[in-house]
């Protein structure tokens, strides 16, 4: 490229690639961004189960009912707010460990198992 000041080039780019302040301004596809990150983060709460959550759910004869999903629910969301990334949530009488960088629970204790939860850094009870 030739010794050419920087203020000079934007000039020289095809029409399409130029940022204007008239681009910038306008929402994509008319819909404002505060509703796109709405439905997004919306969309991003529902949680889910690893492979390894499914099978010691099933093993252990855990079937969930929909107050305690949505209280495993709500549990995960607290601990998201409070900065935690590995939680222990606590339903009934239920263990879940969930990441909540991934929104995933990973496993699943009940009542008559051993209880010693590791790579923690919080608890959720509700």
């Amino acid at each position: 490229m030739n010794n050419m000041p920087i203020n000079k080039i934007p000039s020289q780019l095809p029409v399409a690639n130029r940022i204007n302040s008239n681009t910038i301004a306008k929402p994509l596809a008319g819909i404002p961004f505060h509703e796109i990150l709405k439905e997004k983060q919306a969309g991003a709460s529902e949680l889910k189960f690893s492979k390894h959550a499914n099978e010691r759910l099933a093993s252990r004869n855990i079937d969930l009912t929909d107050d305690q999903y949505r209280r495993l629910e709500t549990g995960a969301k607290r601990a998201y707010e409070k900065g935690i990334k590995e939680s222990l949530v606590m339903v009934d009488n239920l263990a879940f460990i969930v990441n909540i960088k991934n929104n995933t629970v990973i496993t699943a204790v009940n009542e008559g198992e051993e209880k010693i939860f590791t790579n923690i850094d919080g608890a959720v009870i509700i």
